[in-house]
């Protein structure tokens, strides 16, 4: 399976900061795509857009307000609908927030097989709203502050070193318990086939979830099956739930599976190299023009605002992020601030051609564990002027580890350079591609007959939601991956 970390540093959408310097942001060379919702007032959640981007698929979009909008009217709480996004992650996932919007990103879109399976979580989705799961939890202030978190690659040690990091790192989402879960299930069913749609699908999409999971192992695990804790019972609750709905129906209910993959052809596939890719251990960004090494054997992760690497053992993070176009020395003067470093020491210097400058200082702050005031962690940063954009390397780490840290820090910044390379330049995303199967045909056979290795057929036959020795029929649609 595709890896869940998103590199996905972009080049064109106006995004909040983990430190607002100046209200900066990274190149505009293209608009993000905004969602035109049908609710006034519908718009996705400024911190929500800013850990995922948005989707740039008018039609895909358009899909999903339509079915969304259609499914929130014969909720039970219509006015508690408020509106539907996909977001650029290739993840899978799905999620609703307690102000009564709900987010589908590319990665799960990239899963479903038909119409059934995608109507069956959005209404499980607005199931959560409807039944006020969320707002029984925490408020829409929790979800932007209190619940965002480092994620799985920085360790509690790092969040407590990297206070100014902490804020906008990682979206922790919503965790429900079984007893919630279950209601949503129940309401899925309900809200999808009260609109026409085989709820079946829904429990069939549960399986897709764990197969993933399983080929995947624990670091890769989907993130709908964190937030969404899955139990053994719950395929065989749905699909009794499901029956007892198209029993109540009276009729045959759509599952649409020609429809739903005609409409996703084309829809990008795992990590977009467009946005930025890491190949040993160096970091390139094509629509930026840019590339710096990684520490070796550093982790990393990208959202839309920031690119992140972190030592494995949490002892020390760099974050890149766009600085602003306001000059060196004033957003030099902003970073210190924001850090609230302790008399910082500023030194202007030249990086590959670059104008740049190191600050250094001890960040002061309330030390998690004691509760005291005083230095939490100790910071070396560099500034650097590219063009009309600025972008700051922010290194922390304990004072006790800084002279350890130090050197990786510098070493990270100043191999920032130009990125010329053809070949990395040139670097363009996988999309789902939608294929027509011959008679007699396996899936596997006709993974092969599209070019598709063999390292890959498990991952396809996921995705597809089949078995590789599944037979096909002539003239049935499949999925493959492709440039």
């Amino acid at each position: 399976m595709q890896p869940m970390l998103s590199f996905a540093l972009r080049s064109g959408a106006t995004l909040a900061l983990l430190l607002p310097l100046s209200g900066a942001h990274l190149s505009a060379s293209r608009p993000a795509y905004l969602p035109a919702l049908p609710v006034q007032g519908a718009q996705p959640d400024p911190q929500v857009v800013a850990q995922f981007g948005l989707l740039d698929n008018a039609k895909l979009q358009s899909y999903i307000d339509e079915k969304g909008m259609q499914m929130g009217r014969i909720s039970d709480r219509p006015a508690d609908v408020k509106g539907f996004t996909i977001v650029d992650s290739p993840i899978i996932n799905a999620f609703a927030t307690p102000d009564g919007h709900v987010y589908f990103t590319r990665g799960i879109m990239a899963h479903f097989n038909n119409e059934a399976q995608f109507s069956g979580v959005l209404g499980h989705e607005i199931g959560h709203i409807t039944a006020r799961h969320g707002q029984k939890q925490q408020t829409r202030s929790t979800i932007a502050n209190g619940a965002l978190i480092l994620g799985s690659i920085l360790s509690k040690r790092v969040a407590s070193i990297a206070q100014p990091a902490s804020q906008v790192v990682g979206l922790g989402l919503l965790k429900y318990g079984r007893d919630d879960e279950n209601e949503s299930d129940k309401l899925g069913v309900k809200y999808s086939s009260k609109i026409g749609y085989d709820p079946a699908s829904m429990a069939d999409f549960f399986l897709t979830l764990q197969r993933t999971e399983q080929s995947s192992g624990a670091a890769t695990l989907p993130t709908f099956l964190s937030s969404h804790p899955n139990s053994a019972d719950r395929y065989t609750n749905v699909k009794k739930l499901a029956q007892q709905a198209e029993q109540q129906a009276g009729r045959q209910l759509a599952v649409n599976r020609d429809q739903y993959l005609r409409l996703i052809d084309g829809l990008p596939y795992g990590d977009n190299p467009r946005e930025g890719y890491v190949e040993s251990s160096v970091f390139y960004h094509p629509d930026l023009k840019f590339q710096f090494p990684l520490p070796q054997g550093w982790k990393s992760q990208n959202s839309p605002s920031q690119f992140q690497m972190a030592e494995p053992n949490g002892k020390a993070v760099i974050i890149l992020l766009p600085g602003g176009n306001k000059g060196l020395q004033e957003t030099a003067q902003a970073l210190a601030q924001q850090l609230n470093l302790q008399s910082p020491q500023a030194s202007q210097t030249t990086i590959n051609g670059f104008p740049a400058i190191a600050i250094q200082g001890d960040q002061v702050g309330q030390n998690q564990q004691t509760g005291q005031q005083g230095i939490t962690a100790r910071t070396l940063s560099y500034l650097i002027q590219d063009g009309q954009n600025i972008y700051a390397f922010v290194g922390l780490t304990s004072p006790a580890d800084f002279e350890t840290y130090a050197p990786q820090f510098q070493r990270t910044a100043q191999g920032y350079r130009r990125l010329t390379d053809a070949s990395k330049l040139n670097r363009q995303p996988e999309r789902i591609r939608i294929r027509t199967a011959k008679a007699g045909q396996t899936l596997a056979s006709a993974l092969a007959a599209n070019g598709v290795p063999s390292k890959r057929y498990e991952e396809l036959a996921i995705v597809n939601g089949m078995k590789t020795t599944d037979k096909m029929t002539a003239g049935m649609l499949f999925k493959v991956v492709g440039k």
